[in-house]
């Protein structure tokens, strides 16, 4: 007989524990027999496949997570080509989405154009002759969709969740981190030269006087941008990123910005409060913006320009900008196929893209099931349930927060496939010209995003497109999404038994799940407001726990020299960790007390561990991985297979990991969070 949760997913789960042609899921090509589980779980699973896989030429990394977003892109492009390929009623999306990828598609339009759509762009900047005409610059380019060391956005209120709220960030610079500006490794001083090669060349395809100089003087405002910048463990803090101001009181944090100059510019009415969230990277612009003279400003704004339009210009451009932002940077070989950015332009990759939500609808018609969903409906109410008994049985946390975070944990919402609200393109004009529709959409992109203020907080709205394949949690509206692209093998697979679905998708389930419950997750209430919800020996128990896991992945070294950073992974590994840990009491639960099939001589709980690691298969290019160990939230890919499941005892169980082993920890050493 099967458990009530068996009896509860019924035919809509996985296959029959006594089915005879049941599938593990596990896909054992990739193993590396050599590597000895109990040492490395990641190389035991993909070894192999990393030993013969080359990574595409065209792409920085490669492994399961961008094999299924080709798979979704292919699924676009033909979406696209078929709406392309037809004679669609102007003003109708089917028109837009059509005309837009030709639009990127005719080469012989854009050679012909070379730089010419940028010259009215250009030209507006020998108009300015004072700092106070810049910072009004400043805000104007918002509205275009070009950079500058102001970045100004509409997002909830933190402390006010059903109220939106102007926020200012900040921005300016070209290259991944300020570590970049600031470093001597030989890594950093190539990107700094290869970032001024860059700006060279691009002032002299455009015949803009003084190439060399203008080189000079980017690196050098750039340079100064990144000194006063925060670090990026600092940007973390959700209480630090909260500084709200009126307007009025801007004035006394930067009393030579004068912000409504800058309000201006970006056509922003009505603003009464703003979240200056990096306060003293702005005391610190206010002195750049002023000791720099407006002709260095000039240079470094037409740089701006036409680096965020580079890949919508004539090849020259395209190749310059391949050469710093993929080659130099990423260590991509080979540029993309000029389909493959057409459709990344289209339909978004992580963003929107100029019409992602369009692409979107016609995905999900095509791509995602009713049947699916419900799939996904149930794993996610079943991880829910076990993380509600596990707050519970919880040793460190008192009864008082305890019961404050099943408040919390009954509130989160789930969005699973797709919105329900799908973004209107109505205001947005495609003709022929790419750069024309790329300005126009960002015009329309800004004016939906400023239209947000004074409104209350859409609780519909989704961070990314269904043909995404990602997952996320968003901690102000207290919510996990599962966009339609992640929900296929190897992470969802109908097909097989359920230890590998437990192992991938419920994992990931639990992972999103607990960050709403990690070091800035747990900062928000169930009503996604910025507010402490515990007490104080709580608190300082779990800071005990975080610590040791950033020690724990601190010591990784996934380059010679170049360790991992503890603290700017820390809210990821918190959530791999404790989704792991729930997503395995979640499969046992599942089990209903009876032992889990053996399929092709593993047991269940080994195929749970197995599945976790191939989800996770990926390389990386050396440039690549430096860039990530700076800039990425998530540890590599071997490390977010091998570093929860050291703290996992039923990790030890499965495998008869003993002392000695690489991946052994004593248990008294072992982090359990959640």
């Amino acid at each position: 007989m099967k458990s009530w949760i068996m009896a509860l997913l019924g035919s809509l789960l996985l296959c029959s524990a006594v089915d005879a042609e049941l599938k593990s899921g596990i896909d054992p090509k990739g193993f590396d027999p050599s590597v000895r589980v109990q040492d490395d779980l990641f190389l035991h699973v993909n070894g192999e496949w990393i030993k013969h896989t080359p990574i595409p030429a065209d792409k920085s990394n490669f492994g399961t997570i961008i094999e299924l977003s080709d798979v979704s892109q292919d699924r676009i492009r033909e979406i696209i080509e078929e709406a392309a390929a037809g004679d669609h009623e102007r003003g109708t999306d089917a028109q837009r989405v059509g005309d837009f990828y030709k639009s990127y598609m005719d080469e012989a339009r854009i050679e012909d154009l070379g730089i010419k759509p940028l010259r009215g762009e250009l030209a507006k900047l020998d108009k300015l002759a004072t700092s106070r005409d810049v910072l009004r610059h400043f805000g104007y380019l918002q509205t275009v969709g070009v950079g500058t060391p102001i970045g100004f956005f509409v997002d909830q209120d933190d402390k006010n969740s059903t109220q939106y709220l102007a926020a200012l960030i900040q921005s300016g610079t070209t290259l991944p981190d300020r570590d970049y500006y600031l470093g001597d490794d030989p890594k950093y001083v190539k990107a700094r030269q290869a970032l001024t090669d860059f700006v060279t060349r691009l002032f002299e395809l455009a015949e803009l006087p003084d190439p060399a100089g203008a080189a000079e003087t980017v690196l050098d405002i750039e340079t100064r941008l990144a000194k006063v910048q925060w670090e990026r463990t600092q940007l973390r803090d959700a209480n630090k990123r909260y500084n709200k101001y009126s307007t009025d009181e801007l004035a006394d944090v930067t009393p030579q910005l004068d912000w409504n100059v800058f309000f201006a510019g970006a056509r922003v009415e009505g603003v009464d409060h703003v979240n200056m969230m990096t306060p003293s990277f702005f005391q610190g612009l206010e002195k750049i913006l002023h000791d720099t003279p407006v002709a260095k400003w000039k240079q470094y704004l037409q740089f701006q320009i036409i680096d965020g339009y580079a890949s919508a210009l004539s090849k020259d451009f395209v190749d310059a900008s391949f050469e710093l932002h993929q080659k130099q940077l990423a260590g991509v070989p080979a540029q993309k196929p000029r389909w493959k950015r057409a459709v990344e332009t289209t339909a978004g990759t992580r963003g929107f893209g100029v019409l992602g939500d369009a692409v979107g609808q016609l995905y999900v018609e095509k791509y995602f099931t009713a049947d699916a969903k419900a799939r996904m409906d149930v794993l996610v109410k079943n991880l829910l349930k076990t993380y509600q008994k596990s707050i519970d049985e919880l040793t460190w946390m008192t009864p008082e927060t305890k019961s404050r975070a099943q408040e919390k944990l009954a509130k989160i919402n789930t969005k699973i496939g797709y919105t329900e609200k799908w973004r209107d393109y109505s205001e947005l004009v495609i003709d022929d010209d790419l750069v024309g529709n790329l300005r126009r959409s960002a015009d329309v992109e800004y004016r939906r995003m400023i239209d947000k203020l004074g409104q209350p907080v859409d609780r519909t709205e989704w961070g990314m497109t269904p043909q995404t394949v990602n997952a996320y949690y968003n901690p102000g509206l207290n919510e996990i999404v599962f966009p339609a692209a992640i929900l296929q093998p190897p992470f969802f697979d109908a097909t097989v038994d359920d230890a590998v679905n437990y192992g991938s998708i419920g994992s990931v389930i639990g992972h999103e799940i607990s960050h709403a419950f990690d070091d800035q997750g747990s900062k928000y209430d169930g009503d996604g407001n910025l507010q402490n919800w515990w007490t104080d020996e709580d608190r300082i128990a779990f800071r005990e726990l975080t610590e040791k896991l950033v020690a724990q992945y601190a010591a990784y070294e996934p380059l010679p020299g170049k360790q991992l950073n503890g603290e700017l992974t820390l809210g990821e590994n918190i959530a791999d960790l404790s989704g792991m840990s729930i997503a395995f009491k979640a499969y046992q639960l599942s089990l209903g007390g009876k032992p889990a099939p053996v399929i092709d001589s593993w047991t269940g709980e080994q195929r749970f561990f197995l599945g976790w690691s191939q989800v996770w298969r990926r390389k990386y290019r050396d440039a690549e991985m430096v860039r990530r160990i700076l800039i990425d939230p998530h540890a590599p890919s071997r490390y977010r297979a091998n570093g929860p499941v050291m703290n996992l005892d039923a990790f030890y169980d499965a495998f008869h990991v003993k002392e000695g082993d690489e991946l052994y920890k004593p248990p008294a050493e072992r982090i359990r969070i959640w």
